[in-house]
């Protein structure tokens, strides 16, 4: 100690971090004894030693800090990429849960297409068929009408021929009954009245409003001393028709023939011999029989208003 020398030194510490407020110096006293000059010399020559061995601490804490950081940034795009990893996975997931969906659905309707075209092409491969058959039926048809069309000319000439012969005939007939020619008319009938095989007749062919019922008719008759025509034969058929004009208004005239219990009967008591003559059967009471020119005879209520033709005795 007495060979010694105490010396004192201050030593300033500061922290490696900048601190964020000034802090005040620490002042540490220390004794330092010098032995020697050698002593002194050392610690000359350790001072720069220990600033380099400050400097790589703070470069060293820098570093550590900066790796720090570093993993922190490794750690969270890490995290970032095993997230994204998870979405895309998902994703993936319901992609190829929708493409079997997709798939699915395409094969269905694949399959119904296909129904659908081979319906389709049956329905065209009948429709097609069908129309092939209604062309030849409309063919056939067409060849059909014409030929009905050809027949109907010709009946209809030989209609019209007929109805001249007929015409013709019936008029020689009637000349021969009635003994006429070139419509001469026997004296012994009176003005108005047609005189036929000893008979005259009455053609009462007046406007409608003038139209009696059949007892009325008759009534009529019978004040100019005559009746109802009777007809007896087919002649005089002929001439009754010939004589029933066919005129506007007039839907016949009223012959003596009437329904009586169930027969047809002349006004006179006889049966009607002919059942051709009148083709509404059978005889109902309170029916009367008309006549019209290239008609048949008529069966009608016997209340009903039309024409007359009366007859009676040369």
């Amino acid at each position: 100690m007495e060979d010694s020398e105490v010396q004192y030194a201050s030593v300033v510490f500061k922290s490696k971090r900048p601190p964020r407020a000034k802090k005040e110096e620490e002042i540490v006293y220390d004794e330092v004894k010098k032995h020697n000059q050698t002593s002194q010399q050392t610690f000359d020559t350790n001072g720069p030693l220990s600033e380099r061995s400050y400097r790589y601490q703070k470069l060293a804490c820098c570093f550590g800090n900066l790796c720090v950081i570093l993993v922190m940034i490794i750690v969270g795009v890490s995290v970032y990429f095993v997230l994204l990893h998870r979405s895309d996975e998902q994703q993936l997931t319901q992609l190829r849960r929708n493409k079997t969906f997709l798939l699915e659905e395409n094969i269905n309707l694949t399959s119904l297409s296909n129904k659908l075209s081979s319906s389709f092409t049956i329905q065209v491969h009948n429709l097609t068929q069908q129309k092939r058959n209604l062309t030849e039926e409309l063919r056939r048809v067409k060849e059909k009408n014409q030929e009905l069309q050809t027949d109907k000319e010709t009946l209809t000439r030989q209609i019209e021929t007929m109805k001249k012969t007929w015409n013709e005939q019936k008029l020689r007939i009637i000349n021969e009954y009635c003994h006429r020619r070139n419509n001469e008319r026997s004296g012994s009938c009176e003005s108005g009245w047609i005189y036929c095989q000893y008979s005259c007749y009455a053609v009462n062919d007046a406007e409608p409003p003038t139209h009696r019922t059949w007892n009325e008719a008759r009534d009529d008759c019978k004040r100019k001393t005559s009746d109802l025509t009777v007809v007896g034969n087919e002649e005089e058929k002929l001439f009754l028709d010939d004589t029933s004009w066919d005129k506007q208004g007039i839907k016949g005239y009223w012959i003596g023939l009437w329904a009586v219990g169930g027969k047809w009967k002349w006004i006179n008591g006889s049966d009607l011999t002919n059942q051709a003559w009148i083709q509404q059967q059978p005889a109902t009471d309170g029916q009367c029989v008309t006549s019209l020119q290239n008609r048949e005879w008529t069966s009608v209520s016997c209340t009903k208003k039309n024409a007359w033709i009366c007859e009676k005795k040369s």
